[in-house]
Order: structure tokens, then C-alpha cells, then sequence
């Protein structure tokens, strides 16, 4: 049981091969049966994250197997992440045989590194109130930029018209330095909380707040490497919505861009709820009932998991016209 985060994480891959195995590469209707086994894998592939979630709970006096549940949570945005590591270094080695390399390393390095349990509220000082405080300023930009994904429903002429408007903003001389500066900074104050909270049990809130913003962490530094590196630097191309959706083949019937969906589909339903989660311990903190919080926290999940299923519909080439007809 302390290794089945490893073993979650190991077969993701091959479940996203098995999708693209199912829908193929041409977009054409697919019989019943073949919509039925496609959907079934995909929801497979998204279990993966949230058995971690769950498996983290576990009061294991081993804090290494916590720590190897919790790493099982950012699977997909580090499959992504491995992918265009690859890519820039032109690896002969495939995707899925470095990455079953990788977990089984973390899982042997998880079960050698025991220790006592950590108290149940870790010393982390200010730096909780710090990481607060920074993303409480860098949600204007978040709510930007889900909102404008939002409008890829649209079509991509309506997100580009959008995003043309921010970029006016975040890709200042002045905007983008100090945007990248302060998602570094809660990338760093996210792992140091993270990897002090994981050497405890917790209870669920809590621990989803430690594993979504994990999640987020390699998120960011992900994205960041994808767009500065790999598409600016490597390939020379804009980050524009063909960018972001693979085109010309998309995300559902590339072999490689399959990875993207639960990547971007996880990405904005984590940045969001991971915000509600600490709007939750605020509002405790303040004297807030308990129960009142964790039913808005509820309801904040839910509609951060309507966004995400919004976005990602939007970028699979779902248009509110089109269902309006």
C-alpha cells in the first residue's frame, strides 16, 4: 500500500496511451463502445492526482510514503514538464521509459527516508502569512487569466482579442519582471510549506491545501520553462492559443498533447479551490464557524471545477454558438 502512489504515477502514461490508442488521430465519430473506453481511461488518468490526495490522509508513521503520495498528486503537470525537458535536450530516450525511471527512484529513495513524525502544526514562521499575502496580489492576475482562457468559448479570435489587452500589463518591461519574480517566490514558500506540512497527517482540507499547491508549484515552473525556454528561446514561435492547444492536431488527438488536458484541466481547478483553501483558514482564523467555512470551501471546489471543465472544453473546440444552435 505505501508504494501505490508510485505505482498510480507509473502507469499514468500508459493510460493516456491507451486514450490515444482508442481515439486515434483523425477527427471522426467515434462508435459508442470506442467514446465509452476513451472516457473511462481518461477519468482513470485523472484519478491518479486525487488517489494521491486521498493516500496522503493516511496516519503512516513513515513520513517518505506520505511525501511519495503527495509528489503522485503532480504527476500530470510533471509528465508535461518531463516531455519538454526531452524535447529541449532532443532525448532519444522515450517519454514513459524515463519516466517509470523516475518513480521508481522516488520510490526508493520514499521507504529510505524514515524519520520520526513531524508535529502536527509544523515551525513554518511567517512564511505561511507571506505566501498568503503574495497570492492574494497575484489572484488579479489568475482571475485574468482563467477569464480569458474562458473566452477561447468563443473562439480563438475573441481569447486573443483578450489577451492582447492584458499582455499590455504582464508583458510590460515592468510587469512581466515582477509577475515572474512573485510566482518564483511562491513557488519557493510553496515547496518549504509543502514539504514541512507533508511530514504529518492532516485533515483532508488541509491536506488538499498541501497538494494542490504542490501541484501548482511544478505547475508554474513547468509553464515558465514551456514559455521562456522551450517556445521563445527553442522554437522561436509565439505563445499564442495555437500554442497553448498543440495546434494544427490539438489536445485530443495528439499522442504527446493528450498529456495537456488533465495538465491545464488540473492546472486551473488546483490554482482556484488551492485559493478557497486558504481563504478557508483565513476565515477560521477569524473566528468564522467551521462548518460555514468548510461548506464555502464546498462550494468554492465545485465552481472551480465548473471553470476548469470550461477552459478545457473551450480548448478542445466546444464554442458557446455552437451549442447555442
Amino acid at each position: 500500500m505505501a508504494l501505490a502512489p508510485a505505482a498510480a504515477a507509473i502507469g499514468y502514461p500508459f493510460l493516456l496511451d491507451a486514450f490515444h490508442a482508442v481515439v486515434g488521430t483523425q477527427t471522426v465519430s467515434l462508435p459508442p463502445l470506442a467514446i465509452a473506453n476513451a472516457t473511462f481511461i481518461l477519468i482513470a488518468a485523472f484519478v491518479v492526482p486525487f488517489l494521491g490526495i486521498v493516500l496522503a490522509c493516511r496516519p503512516t508513521p513513515n513520513p517518505g510514503s506520505r511525501r511519495l503520495a503527495y509528489a503522485s498528486v503532480v504527476s500530470p503537470t510533471l509528465y508535461v514538464f518531463l516531455g519538454v525537458v526531452q524535447a529541449l535536450i532532443k532525448s532519444p530516450i522515450p517519454d514513459e521509459v524515463a519516466w517509470c525511471a523516475i518513480w521508481l527512484a522516488i520510490a526508493i529513495w520514499s521507504q529510505s527516508a524514515r524519520g520520526p513524525v513531524a508535529a502536527a502544526v509544523p515551525a513554518v514562521g511567517d512564511w505561511r502569512v507571506v505566501h498568503g499575502v503574495t497570492a492574494a496580489v497575484l489572484f488579479l492576475y489568475v482571475v485574468f487569466h482563467l477569464t480569458n482562457h474562458l473566452f477561447g468559448l468563443m473562439g480563438p479570435d475573441a481569447h486573443a482579442t483578450v489577451m492582447k489587452f492584458g499582455r499590455v500589463v504582464y508583458r510590460s518591461a515592468v510587469g512581466e519582471p515582477v509577475l515572474v519574480a512573485a510566482m518564483l517566490f511562491q513557488v519557493r514558500t510553496g515547496l518549504f510549506l509543502a514539504w514541512r506540512w507533508s511530514a504529518a497527517a492532516h485533515d483532508f482540507q488541509r491536506t488538499y491545501q498541501v497538494a494542490s499547491g504542490a501541484y501548482l508549484s511544478v505547475y508554474i515552473l513547468g509553464h515558465m520553462n514551456s514559455v521562456f525556454v522551450y517556445a521563445r528561446s527553442f522554437l522561436g514561435i509565439p505563445t499564442d492559443w495555437n500554442f497553448a492547444i498543440g495546434a494544427p492536431t490539438g489536445l485530443i488527438h495528439d499522442a504527446w498533447n493528450i498529456r495537456l488536458l488533465p495538465h491545464y484541466a488540473l492546472g486551473a481547478f488546483f490554482v482556484l479551490s488551492h485559493l478557497a483553501s486558504g481563504l478557508r483558514v483565513v476565515l477560521i482564523a477569524h473566528g468564522v464557524d467551521q462548518r460555514s467555512a468548510d461548506h464555502l470551501w464546498g462550494v468554492c471546489v465545485a465552481m472551480s471545477a465548473i471553470v476548469a471543465a470550461a477552459i478545457v472544453a473551450g480548448m478542445c473546440g466546444v464554442r458557446i454558438g455552437a451549442l447555442a444552435s
